[in-house]
């Protein structure tokens, strides 16, 4: 087992905006220079548990993928795959299926935000979305794991998976129990239109988010749209609370700027958004107009992605396999 060993995944469901960028892809190229084995995947099996047009989710895991590399992950140094080129994703998720409980699967709150009031119309395959996303990360015995808030809950559901089995089996610490990373200023970044929601592609309007793509002339109008309120920026952290609109803005700036909130509400503090906005534009402009460039430069090689996400996906079976293996005999299947 890895002393450490980081794993995390994304959705490749279209164009990543600033939420995935500050509150995921950014941490991961931080931890892909520390001593670490990190490992990336795009779970394009997740993406299906809600329908996906077969083309839209290939350019889609591709955009993604290219996405990944102009933010800074090398695949010499983490390793970049997509998720069905892993058989032991699909097969330790059945597993799971079997050790996790009914009660807990009906505790998870993801399901019941995004299967909305006609559950009976939802896929099985988002019920099971836990115990699949407990594979991706057990199967390589990952020891830690960047979350944000909106994904604790799973990530707890994982440790109590790795706790059963290792003990309905007796195998003691076979599967670790991993920890999360949450760390940043940025973990959740809320919608620009309504600081109470998170910022996300889902949302009607696109003026609600700043994709990674966006030319800089939107960057700057969605800013300058953002919805914020009557009042100056205050000085303390405490003077934000029901403020969620001038506290996202206020995140954003400092996760940008590398500061702590309390050092940006120094700068800003007494001022009215106009200042903040102004600066925020700069940042957004200065960190975004370069990685947008990128991205559209990889897309011209689709060949070169899916040679990334190929030899990605043989570098994480050659670890996940015979962790699968030692899996089916201490179950006791017969091979």
């Amino acid at each position: 087992m890895a002393e450490n060993r980081i794993f995390s995944g994304v959705q490749p469901t279209g164009n990543l905006h600033l939420g995935n960028y500050l509150g995921a892809v950014k941490r991961f190229v931080e931890l892909q220079e520390k001593k670490a084995e990190c490992i990336y995947c795009l779970v394009d099996l997740h993406a299906i548990t809600n329908w996906q047009e077969p083309k839209d989710l290939t350019e889609n895991t591709l955009e993604v993928t290219a996405t990944f590399l102009a933010c800074g992950l090398k695949e010499k140094t983490s390793i970049i795959f997509n998720q069905s080129q892993v058989k032991a994703h699909s097969e330790l998720a059945w597993i799971f299926n079997c050790v996790a409980r009914l009660g807990w699967m009906n505790r998870m709150t993801q399901f019941k935000e995004k299967a909305g009031k006609n559950r009976e119309a939802a896929s099985l395959g988002l019920y099971c979305y836990p115990a699949l996303m407990a594979a991706d990360i057990l199967a390589y015995h990952a020891t830690h794991v960047p979350v944000g808030e909106d994904q604790k809950q799973h990530l707890e559901l994982t440790r109590d998976i790795a706790l059963k089995f290792n003990n309905d089996f007796q195998a003691p610490d076979f599967f670790p129990v991993p920890e999360p990373i949450i760390e940043g200023t940025a973990t959740r970044v809320m919608s620009l239109r309504d600081g109470t929601k998170k910022m996300s592609k889902s949302e009607t309007s696109d003026m609600s988010r700043i994709n990674l793509t966006d030319e800089i002339d939107l960057i700057a109008k969605k800013i300058q749209k953002a919805k914020t309120d009557a009042f100056e920026i205050p000085e303390k952290k405490e003077d934000l609370i029901n403020r969620p609109e001038a506290e996202n803005l206020l995140t954003i700036y400092a996760s940008l700027a590398n500061k702590s909130l309390d050092e940006t509400l120094k700068i800003f503090c007494g001022s009215d958004f106009k200042k903040l906005k102004t600066e925020l534009t700069d940042l957004l402009i200065d960190e975004l107009k370069p990685l947008g460039q990128e991205i559209k430069k990889l897309l011209e090689d689709s060949a070169y992605l899916r040679k990334v996400l190929k030899e990605g996906s043989e570098k994480a079976r050659v670890i996940a396999d015979p962790i699968l293996e030692e899996t089916f005999d201490i179950i006791g299947m017969v091979k």
